[in-house]
């Protein structure tokens, strides 16, 4: 995709990076509000002070760095999350303007970004999937296969993309309903479905199973982490017990295995071809 072509590459990824981190600052602001009644129109406000912020520290990225991630008035420690929201969506959207055909296709992708975003962060924090988020991702995916029906993409193809989705969120269903909740939650089933949309039927197989292999990965990580006593590791584990989710929500492992394939374009399988 090259709307932009009459400039420079990389004031065109700076463009796009700086429109991406003061969109991650807007998350931060929506992640924090989120059911919880407030409006997202106030002034942001230290949470420890309560001092409302000047324009100038309002900067994405660069204000936090500016002020070593530390509030003006009363030195409370900021926390990192806001940087790293604000520097994922940085990220997610310069690898958006990569992908994209199309400046259709691009604003597709950013609204769907940003809500995965969001999930992210929200079930980190409060180890649940709001639906009405997952609905979002379903309307945008119906929107942009639509759109793809309109353009000429046969019905087939798109009864492939919808079928594959199906059978990715059946197979999280089966979890679900075995483990009776223990190994996934519902919600996770449920966002399964749009992810398995968003990266097509030739890479459902390849999201599934690199979510799984991330999950692992990182749990394994943190269970480790999580059992160092004066400075030895102590692994005390009964594997019966030892699940992903004795860690952490699995929403971040579907989602971070979604985009490897959604940017990569990374094929599971080939990982074993000789």
């Amino acid at each position: 995709m090259d709307f932009l072509h009459v400039l420079p590459l990389w004031y065109k990824y700076t463009m796009i990076g700086v429109f991406g981190a003061i969109v991650g600052s807007f998350l931060n602001v929506y992640i924090y509000r989120f059911h919880t009644g407030k409006s997202l129109s106030g002034r942001s406000h230290c949470l420890s002070c309560g001092r409302k912020l000047t324009w100038y520290e309002l900067f994405p990225l660069l204000s936090y760095l500016g002020l070593r991630g530390r509030c003006r008035t009363c030195h409370c420690g900021i926390t990192l999350r806001y940087f790293l929201v604000e520097l994922l969506t940085a990220g997610l959207f310069m690898g958006a303007y990569v992908i994209a055909g199309s400046i259709w296709e691009l604003l597709y992708l950013i609204p769907v970004l940003s809500i995965l975003v969001i999930i992210t962060v929200y079930d980190i924090n409060h180890y649940i999937i709001p639906d009405s988020l997952t609905i979002a991702l379903v309307v945008l995916a119906a929107l942009w296969y639509g759109w793809r029906f309109y353009m000429g993409v046969p019905v087939l193809t798109i009864g492939f993309d919808v079928l594959a989705a199906a059978l990715g969120s059946g197979f999280f269903f089966l979890l679900w309903a075995v483990s009776k909740g223990r190994w996934i939650g519902f919600g996770d089933v449920k966002l399964a479905f749009p992810l398995a949309l968003l990266v097509g039927s030739a890479q459902v197989f390849s999201m599934v199973v690199f979510s799984f292999w991330i999950g692992a990965l990182i749990s394994l990580v943190l269970v480790g982490l999580a059992h160092v006593q004066r400075g030895k590791l102590c692994l005390h584990l009964r594997m019966a017990n030892l699940t992903i989710k004795s860690v952490v929500p699995f929403a971040p492992f579907m989602i971070a295995g979604c985009l490897l394939v959604l940017f990569t374009h990374l094929n599971v399988l080939s990982l074993f071809t000789i």
